[in-house]
C-alpha cells in the first residue's frame, strides 16, 4: 500500500500514476480540502482537526512492504521504525541509515530560526526535476517494497 501524507503534498498525482501502475491500493491522508479521487485504488481519508491527526493515522497503519510519502520527518521516523519505505516529496529516501541525521538537522533549523527571527522561511521552489527525480525514487522504492 502507498500511504501520502497529503496536507501540501505537491505529488499526489504522480504517486497515483505510479500506484495506478503497479496495482496498489493508496491513502490519500489529510484533514481536509483534497478533492477525492476517481480512481477505485484511491481511498481519501480525511480525518479531524488537531496536530499530526494524519500523521498518528498514517503512522498506526504503515508497515513493512507500504510506502509512505512525507515531508514530515517526525512522522518518517515513525514509518521507518514500523519498517514501512519512506520518501519525500523531492525524491530523497529516508531509511534506517539516515533518519537520525535528518531528525537533527531539523531539530538544529528549528533552534536556528527560534533564536534569528530574520531567518524564516525561504525555502527552494518545487521543480520539474524535482517531480521527476520523485518520480523515478518512487518507482524504484515500489519495485523494491515488493520484492519479499
Amino acid at each position: 500500500m502507498i500511504y501520502i501524507d497529503a496536507d501540501a503534498c505537491p505529488v499526489k498525482a504522480e504517486v497515483e500514476r505510479v500506484g495506478t501502475r503497479h496495482g496498489l491500493k493508496m491513502f490519500v491522508v489529510s484533514n481536509g480540502g483534497i478533492r477525492p479521487s476517481a480512481n477505485p485504488l484511491v481511498q481519501t481519508v480525511v480525518v479531524p482537526d488537531g496536530p499530526d491527526i494524519a500523521d498518528i493515522w498514517i503512522a498506526d497503519r504503515a508497515t513493512k512492504g507500504d510506502v509512505v510519502i512525507t515531508g514530515d520527518i517526525p512522522l518518517a521516523a515513525r514509518c521507518i521504525a514500523n519498517g514501512a519505505l519512506v520518501l519525500k516529496h523531492n525524491g530523497e529516501p529516508l531509511t534506517q541509515a539516515n533518519i537520525g541525521n535528518v531528525l537533527a538537522t531539523r531539530d538544529l533549523m528549528a533552534d536556528m530560526r527560534a533564536a534569528d527571527p530574520f531567518r524564516q522561511g525561504g525555502g527552494k521552489p518545487f521543480s520539474k526535476a524535482d517531480r521527476a527525480r520523485f518520480l523515478d525514487a518512487l518507482e524504484r522504492m515500489v519495485r523494491a517494497a515488493a520484492r519479499p
